[in-house]
């Protein structure tokens, strides 16, 4: 049992596709001011979960250091322990932590900051599918047209940031059509039911998505609720137009978007289709897939 304050930083360095790796010696000068800090570097994908399994015996807080992927996979590696976790943002999105902490911050500053950081308990998305597979998710989930603009963000290697996420929205949107679903959304006000193709699906914890997508602006990861927004089908020549709106946050406000909190989804889909979980990408995902809050799942640090 751990008895004093001890930091493990898990460091991806394949994060921002590669080059999250010039930030390795910043963050190693900056151990000692963490007094018991030790850093683990991961090799290949999945290794994160293996680190954060070792380290969680023996450390009272682990900080991801990397993207949306890293800090997902540190999170499913430890949730139900009393580990904290903290995020040291060196990916291309870091989209969670614009929820989780809004003003921005230099990199030195972030990791000044985690040193002094207080703690909140947060919520997580729990997902259920293909064949007994499970995970948790801490941002957002997207099936069809933001699982395969995910897709495409990976294959791009030869871009970065935002305009990666552009170039995949565009590539994505040229041979897209909407997904065949049945859709049941457990809402405090009851079930609601769709079903009919959907251009977009999206269930999240945090707000933002793709950099600077406000896929669910008044997500609030403390709320025991998850966000749901499902773009109904639509001619394809229209979605620029719900681009801009996506990116406000008005998207909300359209008839043609449904925009909930809820505390269960169910999906079915004949046809199967690309899922993204906190920017990861899961293929050929089909059949029944359930998707539900966790209230209050781990605590995370934040600002003081």
């Amino acid at each position: 049992m751990v008895s004093e304050d001890s930091y493990t930083f898990i460091f991806n360095p394949a994060a921002d596709k590669g080059r999250a790796a010039g930030k390795a010696g910043m963050l190693r000068q900056s151990l000692e001011s963490f007094g018991r800090a030790s850093l683990c570097v991961t090799r290949f994908p999945g290794h994160a979960v293996e680190l954060a399994r070792e380290a969680a015996g023996n450390s009272t807080t682990l900080i991801a250091c990397g993207g949306d992927g890293t800090l997902n996979e540190v999170v499913n590696a430890v949730v139900g322990t009393p580990v904290r976790i903290g995020i040291f943002p060196v990916g291309s999105a870091n989209d969670f932590l614009k929820t989780l902490r809004p003003s921005k911050r230099s990199l030195e500053n972030a990791l000044r900051g985690l040193a002094v950081a207080g703690s909140r308990r947060i919520d997580l998305g729990h997902v259920e599918f293909g064949e007994g597979s499970s995970r948790y998710f801490v941002n957002s989930i997207g099936i069809g047209l933001t699982g395969r603009i995910a897709r495409t963000v990976k294959s791009a290697t030869w871009l970065r940031g935002e305009l990666s996420y552009a170039y995949a929205l565009v590539s994505v949107l040229l041979g897209y059509a909407p997904v065949k679903m049945h859709i049941e959304i457990d809402t405090p006000g009851g079930v609601i039911k769709i079903q009919e193709p959907v251009f977009a699906f999206s269930v999240s914890n945090g707000a933002v998505e793709g950099g600077k997508f406000r896929i669910a602006p008044f997500a609030d990861p403390g709320d025991g609720l998850l966000d749901v927004c499902i773009l109904k089908a639509i001619p394809k020549w229209r979605f620029p137009g719900y681009v801009l709106k996506y990116m406000k946050g008005t998207q909300v406000d359209d008839p043609n978007v449904l925009y909930c909190t809820a505390s269960a989804i169910r999906v079915f889909m004949t046809d199967a289709d690309s899922m993204h979980m906190d920017g990861e990408v899961f293929e050929q995902v089909g059949g029944s897939i359930s998707i539900s809050a966790v209230p209050r799942a781990v605590e995370m640090l934040c600002d003081p």
